[in-house]
């Protein structure tokens, strides 16, 4: 547990050493690996233990934890990090983001612009997705933001993309833009998962330090 890998994981990665069930199934619970093991399905040969699919099976099994479990365990990260934040959000955020780790000690990386607002912005999305119109285009955008009550995905979705096709800006220059606005790098799930996540105020917070530094 101490290294990271999940109980269940383990137990069923350590099976396979040198057995098979003699089908292509390889997620197995305890139950179903003691009904079906079978002598005539052990190798002869010698078992090759390959860390790579330890991780692979601690992915598995990592993603058919309750996003709850998986909060419950990462809040000691965040703790360590600093920073304070309400389960519920925790386990909100790790639902968004959780497909991408094999640990639970790997969600730091994906998920630590959700509690910690950017105060560096990577260089290569910056190369790549700030373009000479992207200070003009997030200053029209806040101001469509500021007055907007609908923070839904939904409700943001409907003001945002007229805006851009009437102004034709193209979709992907605006929102990339956006995204190193509130991510401070080209990644992250669904954006407006993100702002969700964030709350209007914190959004457009985040916009205004944007604009601030890489104005």
């Amino acid at each position: 547990r101490e290294s990271g890998y999940l109980p269940e994981a383990v137990i069923n990665f350590l099976a396979l050493l040198g057995w098979n069930p003699g089908n292509n199934q390889e997620i197995m619970s305890l139950d179903e690996l003691v009904q079906l093991f079978d002598l005539k399905h052990c190798s002869k040969a010698g078992a090759k233990f390959d860390f790579e699919k330890g991780k692979w099976f601690n992915h598995q099994y990592l993603q058919l934890r309750s996003n709850e479990e998986l909060a419950e365990q990462f809040l000691p990260y965040l703790e360590a990090k600093g920073v304070t934040a309400d389960a519920p959000i925790v386990a909100k955020v790790i639902g968004l983001t959780k497909d991408r780790v094999n640990f639970v000690s790997e969600l730091w990386e994906q998920v630590n612009f959700f509690f910690v607002a950017p105060e560096e912005y990577d260089e290569k999305s910056l190369k790549k997705r700030w373009k000479e119109d992207s200070p003009k285009h997030m200053t029209e955008m806040l101001a469509l933001l500021e007055t907007h009550e609908d923070w839904s995905a939904e409700g943001l979705d409907n003001l945002i993309m007229p805006w851009i096709a009437e102004k034709e800006y193209g979709v992907g220059i605006v929102m990339n833009a956006f995204r190193i606005c509130l991510v401070g790098a080209a990644r992250g799930p669904h954006i407006w998962n993100i702002t969700d996540v964030l709350g209007k105020e914190e959004t457009l917070a985040r916009v205004r330090t944007a604009l601030e530094k890489l104005g």
